[in-house]
């Protein structure tokens, strides 16, 4: 039996460029695969003409790195196609991932802005040869990191490696590495450089760009928001909890990254939009049976909470924004309200259904 030949029949998965591998008459093949890669985008203009004719495309290699290249040689592109590009030095393996109008759109809203005014070029449509030499590569992607990590910590350096992309001509790969402080590794690159015999590219990435190359799922069950669409981070902090009153529990507030969850700040402007209307209460609001002190704040509902007591939930009344301006004027011109709450026209009472045993109860397990 031959245990030379590396690839069979049967399809081979690679979730970090998201295509598959097969063994097909002319030879190895490859072929992407719809929604299963990093920062997955729907090319909503491809059904339409384009207005700005381009030969700008913008291509992906593994995870999230993403680049745009010219086609110099006017080749007959669509999306999905694999294709070699222009790398420095030699060559890379990509799949086009935009065409058309979207790729200025995209470019404009990532900032991208080309070396020198020139774009890379795009050389061919990968050969099966090609995409044989980018499959070997790929297999030791992950061998690779392993050792590295361990090579790292034999030199005692406090990084942490976690990720590594072999160029597609299998003669340069880019180390993906996080540190809290800045780093010496000029002697890291020399030992990598013996021990892969390859070129070596150094890339520090943050905790949150590492969560979005790795990827999972998120507490409410969905694809991390880093691996599907976020390319640009912003500063989250916890004054964006604070605003939208969430509990600062660390443990509910941090994400897959340990940092803030970015979903944090979704919000953010709406509630700081809505509060503009609250007033700020320095004072107890003064009534005739006492002192009311606000212990709660519902900015959805527009309502605020108050208790007769600074220390405990006592007496409670729920009044709306406008209610306790109301009350706030009249405090400030030296009266004192009869009540808090203002009469409210009766409500007609709800009768609950009945059921006709106690399985059917809907609140049987309270």
């Amino acid at each position: 039996m031959d245990n030379t030949k590396p690839y069979t029949k049967a399809p081979k998965p690679e979730i970090g460029r998201g295509c598959t591998f097969y063994y097909a008459p002319e030879g190895v093949a490859a072929k992407p695969c719809e929604g299963c890669y990093k920062l997955h985008e729907t090319a909503w203009l491809e059904q339409y003409p384009q207005h700005t004719p381009t030969d700008i495309f913008e291509v992906r290699f593994k995870n999230t790195r993403r680049f745009y290249y010219q086609n110099v040689n006017n080749l007959p592109l669509e999306r999905g196609d694999i294709v070699a590009v222009e790398a420095s030095p030699g060559h890379d393996i990509g799949i086009v991932s935009l065409t058309g109008d979207m790729v200025a759109r995209q470019m404009r809203r990532v900032g991208f802005n080309p070396y020198n005014g020139e774009f890379k070029k795009i050389y061919r449509k990968a050969k099966p040869y090609d995409i044989e030499r980018w499959q070997e590569a790929i297999a030791l992607e992950h061998e690779t990191m392993i050792t590295a990590r361990q090579i790292a910590a034999e030199m005692g350096l406090n990084m942490k490696i976690g990720d590594v992309e072999y160029q597609g001509d299998k003669i340069k790969a880019i180390f993906y590495y996080i540190a809290d402080e800045r780093v010496d590794f000029r002697e890291l690159i020399k030992v990598f450089a013996e021990r892969f015999h390859i070129r070596i590219e150094m890339k520090q990435i943050g905790a949150r760009q590492e969560a979005g190359r790795i990827g999972g799922i998120g507490a409410c069950g969905r694809e991390l928001c880093c691996a599907s669409w976020i390319s640009n981070f912003s500063s989250v902090t916890t004054n964006s909890a604070r605003m939208q009153e969430i509990s600062l529990n660390p443990q509910k507030l941090a994400g897959q990254c340990s940092k803030l969850k970015c979903c944090l700040a979704y919000e953010y402007d709406t509630y700081v939009d809505a509060r503009k209307e609250f007033p700020r209460l320095r004072e107890p609001l003064q009534a005739l049976d006492g002192e009311y002190y606000l212990v709660k704040t519902d900015i959805l509902a527009g309502t605020m909470s108050f208790s007769s007591s600074k220390d405990t939930m006592t007496n409670v009344v729920t009044l709306p924004v406008a209610r306790v301006k109301e009350i706030i004027a009249l405090n400030r011109a030296g009266k004192k309200v009869d009540q808090l709450s203002a009469e409210q026209p009766q409500r007609e009472k709800f009768e609950e259904p009945t059921y006709r045993s106690e399985e059917d109860s809907i609140t049987r397990f309270d």
